[in-house]
């Protein structure tokens, strides 16, 4: 396979334990192409491409939410997931990288599935858990008698809890 000069030269930058590898994977995706010349072009492009795959990549944020199990009969979380996805409210200080993993309802009073849950979430990587605006309202709906204890269940465990979700 022949080689442009500048190819070459590119080539050279390539750290010499894995040079002849770079060479051989260049070669092979040009004659892909039909081709029997390497061009700076194509050295680059291996290049990009190998730095693409090498990219660690970023950390997400990951979300759960947590609602009471008496509203979930009423309430199909629209609201929540609008606040997630518009980044308003409670979920404004969220970039692009985060993502909602989870949205359960606490399993009925006392919380009773808010722990086995956890435990679940913590296998992915779970970052913050958000109490749904459900449990914190006193005005449509009874507050949660038990807020407190919900809270320091998830805490106890590591995850960060905010509290509410869309009001």
């Amino acid at each position: 396979m022949e080689w442009k000069p500048e190819a070459t030269k590119e080539l050279e930058k390539v750290p010499a334990h894995v040079r002849n590898m770079a060479k051989m994977g260049i070669e092979t995706s040009v004659e892909k192409k039909g081709r029997t010349t390497v061009t700076l072009d194509d050295v680059r492009e291996a290049e990009s491409q190998f730095r693409a795959l090498m990219k660690k990549d970023e950390k997400k944020t990951r979300i759960a939410v947590v609602r009471c199990d008496i509203v979930s009969e009423v309430c199909p979380g629209v609201a929540c997931f609008n606040a997630f996805n518009k980044r308003k409210v409670h979920f404004a200080e969220y970039g692009k990288d985060a993502e909602i993993i989870g949205f359960f309802t606490c399993g009925g009073c006392p919380g009773r599935r808010v722990f086995r849950l956890v435990d679940s979430l913590l296998k992915h990587d779970i970052d913050v858990i958000h109490l749904s605006s459900c449990m914190l309202m006193e005005k449509s709906y009874s507050k949660c008698p038990h807020l407190e204890d919900i809270k320091e269940m998830i805490t106890r465990k590591g995850v960060k809890v905010v509290e509410g979700t869309h009001h």
